[in-house]
């Protein structure tokens, strides 16, 4: 069978640096192919040069066999090959079926606003989505915006859909539906790329899997021939036996009280301690209250109840406040809230602390000797220390993240998703990064929505359901099982002690 789209021996080159390494790779109609790799391995090159995107320093693109004649990402769209990006590529401003037409409204002279708001409707019915198409983008949550993009993209009758993380900021039950549409599409002839760092879909999904490490292709297996653990040492070159450090097995005193702490209109009279040395998990479904309620702590939102600091009674206006007290959050949010990604790594780092690098004057030196230290200790890897953090990868830039929460020197860190859109190679040191964190007398508290993260790294874990503490769980009564019982609201609130 003729691939609907492949490379055919191509490398690229951004100045005398080659990324891509003699690229072979197909994508079949009927198909779920995914490439998979660390972030940096090459995978957002490869589906920017299927797209259209960037031209290969040498090497073909193929459609149907023949070299592809598109040059740009609008001309693949209309031959046919759609891209849904990682990063949204959609209008803020405009409605959803604004941006679901956008570039194709329907109307001679005229936009039949009814036409777009009609056929956007039936696009968010088919995959469940209960978003209405008059919103506006810029108020909906991080996952009604992937939906939308892949209505967006489901509008565009594609032969050829290639889907960067879709799946890293959806619901469960989002992804279910994510993943019928995609059986659907696989039955009708669609052929499909699919990149993910949750290798457990990858399992489930992929009829095809190419691995790719530095710029090469270094696996291909079809469905079955590769298992999690395999796709992981693939990847990475080596076995990953010890992702999570070992278990911490004593605390220090209580450092952190919180009482009746609300966030109004969202969280509700939750109530929780925090010991030093301690990684404190968080846990619940998208839109419990996690994120509300750490925003809240800092001083990021308005809210009423008791904070005690070691025995201290605290109030908290601002991130300001927060930081005086010993209090740092990172956002769950690194390219829109946690960096700005057209700025250097020195002015990203040293951002939110610049009164430590003078007071009239900011000294460039003493900058620099923080990002050489922020370098080593969290094992940042840039080509170069000015280029934009916009084009570092997903796991450098979580990295400097981290530095940069961390060079204030808090004592207690409130990380928000701390891997999400980061492969397995550095997932395993940011784990080991936070557990260094706790060893070292600091308090951590962890919000993930990835099950296995929360049950590796959590010395306790806090179950949140519709804006309140469901459970509190702890040491061996931690298991995926109670977790999942207390989000889903089929056992009793209760505190389960080892």
């Amino acid at each position: 069978m003729t691939p609907a789209l492949a490379l055919q021996d191509v490398h690229k080159s951004f100045g005398p640096i080659e990324v891509l390494h003699g690229i072979d790779f197909a994508l079949r109609p009927g198909e779920v192919h995914a490439l998979i790799g660390e972030n940096g391995a090459g995978k957002s090159t490869i589906m920017k040069i299927l797209g259209g995107f960037l031209a290969p320093t040498s090497g073909q693109v193929l459609l149907d066999g023949q070299p592809a004649p598109y040059r740009s990402g609008a001309e693949a769209e209309a031959a046919g090959v759609v891209v849904i990006h990682q990063e949204f590529n959609l209008a803020p401003d405009l409605s959803v079926a604004q941006n679901v037409f956008l570039g194709r409204e329907p109307g001679r002279f005229l936009l039949d606003h009814r036409a777009m708001r009609r056929e956007t409707q039936a696009l968010l019915d088919q995959l469940d989505c209960r978003v209405s198409p008059d919103a506006r983008i810029r108020d909906l949550a991080v996952s009604d915006r992937q939906m939308v993009e892949i209505a967006k993209a489901l509008g565009r009758k594609a032969r050829v859909l290639i889907m960067d993380e879709p799946s890293a900021v959806l619901t469960h039950r989002e992804v279910e539906v994510l993943f019928r549409q995609i059986d659907r599409l696989r039955a009708s002839g669609v052929a499909l790329l699919y990149t993910s760092h949750r290798l457990d879909e990858v399992r489930h999904l992929a009829d095809r899997i190419t691995v790719l490490r530095d710029g090469a292709v270094v696996r291909q297996a079809l469905r079955g021939e590769l298992t999690e653990d395999g796709m992981a040492t693939a990847m990475v070159g080596r076995d990953l036996k010890d992702i999570f450090p070992p278990r911490r097995d004593s605390f220090g005193p209580v450092v952190l009280e919180v009482q009746g702490f609300s966030v109004p209109p969202v969280v509700r009279d939750v109530s929780f301690t925090l010991r030093r040395g301690e990684v404190l998990g968080i846990s619940g479904l998208v839109g419990s209250g996690r994120t509300e309620l750490a925003e809240g702590l800092v001083g990021l939102r308005s809210h009423h109840g008791s904070l005690r600091r070691e025995g201290q009674s605290i109030t908290l206006h601002s991130a300001a406040d927060a930081a005086v007290r010993g209090l740092a959050y990172l956002t769950e949010d690194r390219k829109e809230l946690g960096l700005l990604l057209d700025k250097s790594l020195r002015e990203n780092l040293t951002l939110s602390t610049l009164g430590r690098f003078g007071r009239l004057m900011i000294s460039r030196p003493a900058e620099e000797t923080a990002l050489t230290r922020a370098i080593e200790d969290f094992d940042i890897r840039a080509p170069r220390r000015d280029m934009a953090v916009g084009n570092l990868s997903g796991g450098n830039q979580q990295k400097l993240l981290l530095a940069k929460t961390m060079l204030p020197d808090p004592q207690i860190v409130i990380i928000d998703e701390p891997t999400r859109g980061i492969d397995i190679g550095t997932k395993s040191q940011i784990y080991h990064f936070i557990d260094r964190l706790a060893r070292d007398g600091l308090s951590v508290i962890v919000i993930s929505s990835d099950m296995p993260e929360i049950l590796g790294l959590s010395d306790r874990v806090l179950v949140m359901r519709q804006g309140r503490v469901a459970g509190e769980l702890q040491g061996a009564a931690i298991t995926e099982t109670a977790v999942v019982r207390l989000v889903m609201g089929t056992t009793e609130e209760a505190t389960a002690d080892a």
